[in-house]
């Protein structure tokens, strides 16, 4: 964002507090008390001088003013804070995230193409060697998939929260679209060397399309506004930073020379409950799906139909699933409650734990040392399944578009990248926590 520098001329603050008073955000200004009109908390709180007035105005717009220091206000401010100003990076020393992208994108295309041509190719002759190159693949895309994400979750952390929401909301449909592929292919199909061709051409010409959108998100002025690079500057600070999407947005002063690597420890500190969230929240989902909710089974096996054998978990666990999932992501659209400071939201992070006993209770086969089935109809696992499904797409996205947004603009591509590094440790550790709950049953 380019950082505007307003002059004070002397007839206009009161024009821009009679503004101020008719916007919805004069409540959240006071609340969050910005460095203009702290003070007693008294109804009749009024910026003691022109620049004040209108760094609160300007603070319900989302403007980040660079103040003269003839007004006394910059100097006075940030003496206290810079110790921590001095901290905030902007441009960071990592490969740009436009090249991260796109090389990406790349490299998974060109191990999609590759898969693509060994689906019609005789590897009986030599098992092991495509046993191997197969495992190269793979470790190499879920590498690439990796940063792309993460890329992608860092750089719409600068744009308005509803872009974020968006993305997310993508991949939820991303899983059901999927999901139902899956469906129609174990319906209608008989050949499965057909069925994998079909699956990985898809996959190269979604990705060549993500590649060619990619390039062209640049022509868009909307984006290219919030994908401008953000000066590093001085925050203004008393004991928190603002963030960057409340209405006191940050005050800046003059940019600072120091290296431009992003600082980890203010991002984990404001980020710490957020990520605890995600970290949970992920860490259950993964703990019991799929290992567990997949290997769930009908009650009525034995009756041979095809809802209780060949459908029964294609639908009640990958396409139920995926669609409570997109659903709870999309509700995030309209409703997002508990806040980012709330203590609600890792309360019903660690409510979702009561869902991994009621899954294991299902008819999970085949079990060794558990042997109480106590859920004795197949609508119980539908219900657990929707349950996790709804709450992890709804709870999961809250702290992941919250946390770009908890902390100043400059920051907010780094943040981006450091939470879906804490989703990328719950997926791990639920999974890697999975293989022993699976044993113990």
């Amino acid at each position: 964002m380019t950082f505007i520098t307003v002059q004070t001329p002397p007839t206009e603050p009161r024009a821009a507090l009679s503004e101020l008073t008719r916007k919805r955000c004069w409540r959240s200004c006071w609340t969050t008390r910005h460095p203009a009109c702290r003070g007693p908390r008294t109804a009749s709180v009024v910026p003691t001088s022109s620049s004040s007035a209108w760094a609160l105005a300007a603070c319900c717009h989302g403007i980040s003013l660079s103040l003269p220091r003839s007004t006394g206000y910059s100097n006075s401010t940030t003496a206290p804070s810079r110790p921590q100003g001095r901290n905030l990076r902007t441009r960071t020393s990592w490969v740009p995230i436009h090249v991260r992208v796109l090389a990406s994108l790349v490299v998974m295309l060109a191990i999609f193409v590759v898969m693509t041509v060994l689906v019609k190719v005789d590897t009986s002759s030599w098992t092991h060697g495509f046993f191997a190159v197969i495992i190269i693949c793979m470790v190499i895309l879920s590498g690439a998939s990796t940063i792309f994400n993460s890329s992608v979750l860092g750089m719409t952390g600068s744009f308005p929260m509803r872009n974020s929401q968006a993305l997310i909301s993508g991949g939820g449909m991303g899983g059901t679209i999927s999901a139902v592929a899956s469906l129609v292919d174990l319906a209608v199909s008989s050949d499965v060397t057909d069925s994998a061709l079909a699956f990985f051409l898809t996959a190269d010409v979604f990705l060549s399309l993500c590649i060619g959108l990619y390039l062209l998100l640049p022509r868009l002025e909307y984006a290219r506004y919030y994908m401008k690079p953000v000066w590093p500057a001085h925050v203004f600070s008393d004991e928190e930073q603002p963030p960057q999407d409340c209405p006191n947005a940050p005050l800046v002063a003059p940019r600072s020379s120091d290296s431009p690597t992003p600082p980890l420890r203010p991002i984990l500190k404001k980020t710490a409950s957020l990520g605890f969230c995600v970290i949970y929240l992920f860490f259950i989902t993964s703990l019991v799906f799929p290992a567990i909710s997949a290997n769930i089974e009908s009650l009525n096996k034995g009756s041979g139909s095809l809802w209780t054998t060949k459908f029964f978990v294609p639908l009640t666990t990958f396409l139920l699933y995926n669609f409570a999932d997109l659903c709870g992501r999309q509700i995030t659209a309209w409703i997002q409650v508990p806040g980012p400071r709330s203590q609600v939201l890792p309360g019903l992070a660690l409510l979702r734990t009561c869902l991994v006993p009621l899954l294991v209770l299902c008819n999970y086969q085949p079990r060794v040392h558990l042997q109480t089935v106590v859920f004795q109809s197949d609508i119980y696992p539908v219900v657990f399944t929707s349950l996790l499904g709804l709450s992890n797409g709804y709870l999961s996205t809250l702290p992941l578009i919250y946390g770009p947004k908890i902390v100043p603009r400059e920051l907010a591509e780094a943040t981006g990248v450091v939470m879906s590094f804490y989703l990328y440790l719950g997926l791990v550790l639920g999974s890697a926590f999975s293989t022993l709950l699976v044993h113990l049953i």
